[in-house]
C-alpha cells in the first residue's frame, strides 16, 4: 500500500484511520481516487476534502462510519448511496447486542478494505451481487456460531462467509497453532477466498485459460469433498514443500490456486509498500541479493524482477524479525515449481483476463 499525507499539515495519515494525528482533521478514503484525504466538515452529511484537486465535490461519510465507526470511507455528496462501496458488498452482520461483536466487525471490516484497496489498485474491484444467480458480484457473511452450528469459513457462488469469531485474536492464534499453519490472519483469510471468486470470474469470462491452469495447478474437476477428506485424514503428501505454497494448497487444485492467489496479493501490498517508501537493498553480490525499484510492482512488467524483489525483501524482513526474538513474518518457501504459478497469474490472469474484466462485467 502506498503512503497517504495530510493536506493540511502534511503529516502522514493512515489507511484505516478517522483522524490525523497531528492536526485533527476527520479522515476519509475517497474510492474513486484510491486516496486517503483529510475534510472541512461542514455538517454531518456535508464534507470539504481539503486536497485542492478533489474539493469540487462535496462527500458524506458512509452510514457505517457515523453509526458504528466502523468504516472510514466516503460518498459522494450527490449520491443516493448511504454505504461506501466497500459496505455494501456486506450482507449480512452478526446481531451487535454484545459489544465484543462490533470489535470483531470493525476488525472484518479493516481487512476488508485493506483486501479492497488492492482489487482497485489492480483495476478488478468487485462489485455487490445482485441476486443469488448473479456470477459476477461479490457479497459477504459475518457470522457467528450459534446453538452449537459451527461457521465454515468459504466462497460458494459468489458469496464468501466469514466465521467472525477468527477477529478474535486468541482464537485465530489458537486455532492456527492446533491446525499446524505458518500464517493465519484476517486478511489472508479475505486473500484467500477472494482466489476462489476470481477462479470463478476468469471461468466464465476466459474459459481458454483453464488447460493451461491445469498444467500448472492439476485438474480441478476431480472431486472437491472427497479430495478435501483425504487432506484431513492423511495430510499433505511427502516433499509438498517442492510443488506447494502451503499444506492446505495439497489438498485439491482449488485451494492451490487460492493459496497461491493470496499470496500473489500479499506480495503485490508488501512490495508496493516497500516501493512507496523508498526501500532499497544493496547487496554484497555473493550471500545478500539486493533489492531496487524500476515501476511498481503493481501492474510491472518484469515478473522476474518483482520475485527476485520479494525473496530479497522477505528475507531481511525474515532477520529483523528475529532480531526483535519474533517468527518470521514470511515462513514460506517459493521454489520453481510454486514461481511458475506466480507467474501464471501475473501473466495471464491480470494481463489478459481482469484488465478485460471491467468492461465486459454485465451491469
Amino acid at each position: 500500500m502506498k503512503y497517504f499525507e495530510c493536506p493540511k499539515c502534511e503529516h502522514q495519515i493512515f489507511f484505516y484511520s478517522t483522524e490525523c494525528h497531528h492536526c485533527k482533521s476527520p479522515i476519509g478514503y475517497i474510492a474513486s481516487e484510491k486516496d486517503m484525504c483529510t475534510f472541512e466538515k461542514i455538517s454531518e452529511d456535508e464534507w470539504i476534502p481539503l486536497k485542492s484537486e478533489y474539493r469540487a465535490t462535496h462527500y458524506k461519510p458512509c452510514y457505517n462510519y457515523t453509526h458504528y465507526q466502523v468504516c472510514n470511507w466516503m460518498i459522494p455528496g450527490d449520491c443516493d448511496e448511504d454505504y461506501c462501496e466497500s459496505c455494501q458488498l456486506t450482507h449480512i452482520i452478526p446481531n451487535l447486542d454484545d459489544p465484543d461483536v462490533i470489535t470483531y466487525w470493525r476488525r472484518l471490516e479493516e481487512a476488508k478494505r485493506r483486501f479492497l484497496y488492492l482489487t482497485q489498485r489492480m483495476n478488478m474491484m468487485p462489485r455487490p451481487k445482485r441476486t443469488d444467480d448473479d456470477v459476477f458480484g461479490l457479497r459477504f457473511h459475518f457470522l457467528l456460531p450459534m446453538d452449537g452450528k459451527p461457521v465454515l469459513t468459504g466462497h460458494a457462488n459468489g458469496l464468501i462467509t466469514m466465521n467472525a469469531i477468527e477477529a478474535d485474536v486468541v482464537y485465530r492464534e489458537t486455532t492456527r497453532i492446533d491446525m499446524g499453519e505458518n500464517y493465519r490472519t484476517l486478511l489472508g483469510h479475505f486473500r484467500h477466498e477472494s482466489g476462489h471468486f476470481y477462479f470463478s470470474i476468469m471461468q466464465h469470462l476466459h474459459p481458454e485459460l483453464i488447460e493451461e491452469f491445469r498444467l500448472y495447478f492439476g485438474d480441478e474437476r476431480q472431486h472437491y469433498a472427497t479430495a478435501l477428506q483425504r487432506h484431513y485424514e492423511e495430510g499433505a503428501p511427502e516433499n509438498w514443500q517442492e510443488k506447494y505454497i502451503s499444506t492446505y494448497a495439497t489438498a485439491h487444485p482449488w485451494e492451490d490456486w487460492a493459496e497461491t492467489w493470496a499470496h500473489y496479493l500479499h506480495i503485490m501490498d508488501t512490495l508496493e509498500t516497500a516501493f512507496y517508501g523508498g526501500l532499497r537493498v544493496d547487496g554484497n553480490g555473493k550471500t545478500l541479493a539486493s533489492m531496487s525499484f524500476n515501476e511498481c510492482p503493481i501492474g510491472g512488467k518484469d515478473i522476474e524482477h518483482i520475485l527476485d524483489n520479494w525473496i530479497t525483501l522477505t528475507f531481511n524482513l525474515n532477520a529483523l524479525n528475529r532480531s526483535m526474538g519474533l517468527e518470521d513474518a514470511y515462513p514460506f518457501t517459493l521454489t520453481e515449481v510454486v514461481k511458475n504459478k506466480l507467474r501464471f497469474i501475473h501473466s495471464h490472469v491480470l494481463d489478459k483476463a481482469f484488465k478485460e474484466a471491467e468492461s465486459k462485467l454485465p451491469g
